[in-house]
């Protein structure tokens, strides 16, 4: 009988690409998914750590796994945790059988990490196949990695300089999946191909992916990075989705943050994008907090919230990371927690206002929707496992799973807009 897996993902999309590929390889040494946790031989805890509510949240799932897995099972913690604190992680889980950075080891147990050494993955996750995908989408990780020094980021220090695939690696993996819509991610995804000498292959890459499937959806755009050829041709794939890493508005504190860009440059690339795409959406994420914020810097991103009109927007609160530039700021610069509460519910009142109001200019109109599973599908002002759905009726919708339909927005409720086929 087939040893059984599990495979827990905590963090962003770019680890879920992760856990994928460490199942294509298990899948592929002759493991067999589980049914849960408790019924596997071996359970993989695939770890984020971008900020202290994600690793305290990790750390938390190793301990509940741990106390359910069954006599004998196997736990390995993986990801972006392990590598960031290897054998300090080692020292602190007993519970963990092996903490191994990136990499499982297909054999386990052959490379364990002990206290006093490095956390050492045993393959490259970039570059390994993956598993076909059970969903009409799927993500695909075109780059690892980060070049850029933003104050409050700690990514660079234990993902490494940015390391792009080649094109043709990439075409192949989305031929894999068959799916309808694939979803671009990378830390810099702008910046694909410009650490091999390649600046721009983004725009060739995205056309040729939009030639293999019907949508092709991009996350995690640095603003200054957004050209004229970019936004052309995401106009081109059948979805205008622009997710623009802006953390900010006020140029003085992006500066602090050592970030590009300020409220108006920003407010002027969503007008030029709107201009050219109509139909264009939008979504950022913003920090608040950061040290050294001012009221007037607050202000101006209230104004600038007001001015943009996004149709989504998460704000975070600054979290102080080891090895980071903000992590050397003097005390006097940090902005006490209350106060950064405070600005916290004031962006996200402002926001949920914007979006229930951008959702409900839609009810009468007629949408193209990729049905995801029976009841539920998205337009390209959704992105997957992100923003709201697209709630349709299930029974009429179930035959039509994996399917670009027409429907028509007959209302919303929060987020979500609720819809019916039209014939």
């Amino acid at each position: 009988m087939a040893r059984r897996y599990w495979v827990e993902t905590l963090g962003c999309p770019k680890n879920e690409v992760d856990s994928e590929k460490l199942v294509g390889t298990l899948l592929a040494d002759g493991y067999a998914p589980a049914t849960s946790p408790e019924l596997a031989d071996l359970v993989v805890v695939n770890t984020c750590a971008f900020v202290e509510a994600a690793r305290q949240e990790s750390i938390e799932t190793v301990l509940a796994l741990s106390d359910v897995r069954r006599e004998g099972a196997q736990l390995v913690v993986t990801g972006c945790l392990a590598e960031r604190y290897g054998a300090e992680l080692a020292a602190a889980l007993p519970e963990a059988d092996q903490v191994s950075g990136f990499g499982v080891p297909v054999t386990l147990g052959t490379r364990p990490t002990t206290p006093g050494s490095p956390a050492v993955p045993s393959f490259d996750l970039l570059n390994l196949p993956r598993p076909r995908s059970g969903s009409p989408w799927a993500y695909v990780k075109v780059a690892e990695g980060c070049d850029r020094a933003c104050g409050f980021c700690a990514i660079p220090s234990f993902r490494g300089k940015q390391r792009s695939r080649s094109i043709d690696s990439i075409l192949a993996e989305v031929d894999s999946l068959e799916v309808q819509e694939i979803v671009l991610v990378a830390q810099d995804l702008a910046s694909y191909g410009r650490d091999i000498g390649r600046r721009g292959d983004i725009i060739p890459l995205v056309q040729a992916v939009s030639r293999r499937v019907p949508r092709t959806r991009l996350l995690y755009l640095y603003p200054s990075e957004l050209t004229d050829g970019l936004i052309e041709v995401m106009g081109e794939t059948a979805c205008p989705y622009f997710d623009l890493s802006l953390q900010h508005a006020s140029r003085p504190h992006l500066r602090r943050m050592r970030r590009w860009g300020d409220s108006g440059r920003f407010a002027e690339r969503i007008a030029t994008i709107r201009r050219r795409h109509p139909d264009a959406a939008f979504r950022s994420s913003f920090i608040v907090g950061y040290p050294g914020e001012t009221e007037n810097d607050h202000d101006e991103l209230l104004e600038f919230l007001e001015t943009a009109q996004l149709d989504w927007a998460g704000f975070f609160p600054f979290s102080s990371e080891e090895g980071t530039y903000a992590a050397t700021l003097p005390d006097a610069d940090t902005v006490p927690p209350a106060l950064m509460a405070e600005r916290l519910v004031e962006c996200s009142e402002l926001q949920d206002a914007i979006t229930a109001h951008k959702r409900s200019q839609l009810i009468g109109a007629t949408v193209e929707v990729l049905v995801d599973r029976p009841g539920q599908g998205r337009s390209h002002r959704e992105a997957p496992e992100i923003d709201g759905v697209v709630q349709l009726p299930e029974d009429a919708s179930r035959a039509l799973v994996g399917r670009f339909v027409a429907a028509r927005v007959t209302a919303c409720a929060g987020p979500d807009l609720d819809a019916e086929l039209v014939a």
